[in-house]
């Protein structure tokens, strides 16, 4: 580190699908002086706009900016707070955030949605990137790429998801023609929030490059775009903008953001950044080999190669994409702790429920006891971790959830250890089809807030026969934020020196038990056998399922 104020801090600000959290860091060694968390008040809009009513379609999800602005003004000034430290010694901000969560603006970066006339319109508001409804727009835009040979489309894994920038991009210019002449910029949020605290529009090149189709420099060219749709052929003019490297200097706190968030104006604020890309410096997984998995509501995972391969069904690889030097390769499941969630809810009887009330514990533990006393295949059922679509390998988000093997004997532990060892199956077809691709994979990181389901994290080591190192931190996002705001702010040379000095591990975690290892392969066969079955051609009734039912809700 440079200089010699131990006392200095960094904060990262780390936004999720239902809240913004915020840490305090010291640049000398990392630790958190202290966090604050404030939850969204329109949290994820997955059915109606808020105050209008208006209904949504289905695979919609939404945000509210505003959300994101009461962050600052909120967990911002609690966090420095509680770590009782001054805005003086505030060296840096950096922030990140989902993605591809994107939204339209006006010239000056005012959202669509906070305009009048237009806050009742669906497609003024930022799309969440669990909106999945553009997948038409997706399966077009993977169609005529191949047709034409376009050179960008395999370091995609040869699809375009429908959670990225172009797919939902097109579908507003097909559904909504007004709000997207109107909309004179399409940008990340994670963009626009560094636009709101320091003044000037910037653009990341981790977001850039993994949802918005740069590389080599280059967006998709303009007539391919007119290939898809003649009237998208302008398109990239709403986010074309030079690219801040990560680590690199946006620019500094505006007057009115250091009022919103106690700090000081002047402040260095760094380019914007990715919630799991962060994440690889907090653990320190850097360099090439290191996966990491960010394992919430969904689960990304992301490492570092030497050099460039074609890997089907990647989420991208992108030069300098997490640690600059290095090809930083991306998969994910768009659904993981969502699928407990949903199961939480819709299929646990009342006597559970008062049964884990009574004992003071959450439904999601007391499921965990019943089912970590079962042998591995004891409760004869297979799933499919499709509950949101499948983002990595199969890259279809009209793809649905799948449990086999459902008997008038089977019961709700059952189903819900059965989901987990799904999510499980879904991570370790992600790590043999990047091995397979010759990216090297020599450790697996998790990170996240499932990290604190101890019998989970050993299920993953066991399925995928590898040790686990974890994070000790619970905030691993916004401690890698606040890693990034230190490089920013010139403490340390670059991300590798920051995150070996910064970052917080616990190595070999979790290792894997060979007889459970050895039986979890054989249920492992039956999940490749029904993964490829429908999701590679064999059946396509999930798709007509799923045609049906969006038929239905019109």
């Amino acid at each position: 580190m440079t200089g010699s104020d131990n006392d200095a801090v960094a904060i990262g600000i780390d936004f999720g699908t239902l809240s913004g959290r915020v840490v305090v860091a010291s640049v000398a060694d990392g630790r958190e002086l202290a966090s604050a968390e404030h939850v969204y008040e329109h949290g994820a809009i997955e059915e109606a706009l808020p105050g209008s009513g208006v209904r949504l379609g289905r695979s919609w999800a939404l945000q509210s900016p505003k959300d994101w602005v009461d962050v600052l003004r909120n967990a911002v000034p609690a966090a420095l707070a509680a770590a009782g430290v001054s805005a003086d010694q505030v060296v840096g901000v950096a922030t990140d955030f989902t993605a591809c969560t994107i939204l339209p603006t006006t010239a000056d970066g005012t959202p669509l949605c906070e305009l009048d006339d237009l806050k009742d319109r669906p497609h003024a508001w930022p799309k969440l990137w669990k909106h999945h409804a553009a997948q038409g727009q997706a399966d077009r835009i993977n169609a005529v790429a191949a047709e034409r040979g376009e050179s960008w489309l395999p370091r995609y894994g040869g699809k375009i998801s429908s959670e990225w920038a172009y797919a939902k991009g097109l579908q507003l210019l097909e559904e909504d023609r007004e709000v997207y002449d109107r909309a004179e910029r399409w940008i990340e949020a994670a963009d626009w929030i560094v636009w709101q605290l320091c003044g000037e529009e910037t653009r990341n090149s981790c977001t850039a490059g993994y949802k918005g189709i740069v590389q080599d420099g280059e967006r998709p060219s303009r007539e391919y775009l007119a290939a898809l749709n003649p009237d998208f052929a302008d398109f990239n003019a709403k986010m074309e903008h030079p690219l801040l490297p990560l680590g690199d200097k946006a620019g500094e706190l505006t007057a009115q953001a250091a009022e919103w968030t106690g700090l000081n104006a002047g402040t260095v604020i760094a380019a914007g950044n990715v919630d799991a890309h962060v994440t690889a410096a907090s653990a320190k997984a850097v360099g090439p080999g290191q996966m990491v998995a960010i394992m919430g509501t969904s689960t990304c995972h992301v490492v570092n190669g030497e050099n460039l391969t074609e890997a089907p069904g990647m989420c991208g690889v992108v030069r300098d994409g997490i640690t600059k030097g290095l090809w930083g390769y991306e998969a994910g499941q768009s659904g993981v702790g969502d699928i407990f969630a949903w199961f939480t809810k819709n299929g646990v009887p009342g006597e559970y429920t008062a049964a884990a009330d009574e004992r003071g514990i959450s439904i999601h533990q007391y499921l965990t006891e019943l089912a970590e006393g079962q042998a591995v295949g004891q409760h004869g059922l297979v799933a499919l971790d499709w509950h949101s679509g499948n983002r990595s390998v199969l890259v279809d988000h009209d793809l649905h959830g799948v449990i086999l093997g459902l008997g008038l004997q089977t019961k709700p532990e059952d189903i819900y250890r059965a989901l987990v060892e799904a999510t499980a199956f879904g991570t370790r077809m992600i790590v043999e089809t990047l091995v397979k691709a010759g990216v090297p994979i020599e450790e697996f990181v998790a990170a996240g807030g499932l990290l604190k389901n101890k019998w989970l994290m050993q299920t993953y080591s066991d399925v995928l026969r590898m040790p686990i190192t974890v994070l000790t931190s619970q905030q691993g996002p916004a401690l890698g934020s606040a890693i990034h705001a230190a490089v920013a702010a010139g403490a340390y040379p670059d991300i590798v020196a920051a995150a070996e000095a910064m970052g917080k591990v616990e190595r070999n975690a979790y290792v894997p038990d060979e007889a459970r290892a050895d039986a979890y392969d054989e249920l492992y066969a039956v999940y490749e056998e029904l993964h490829d079955h429908f999701g590679r051609g064999g059946s396509r009734a999930l798709h007509t399922l799923h045609k049906i039912a969006t038929e239905a809700t019109k």
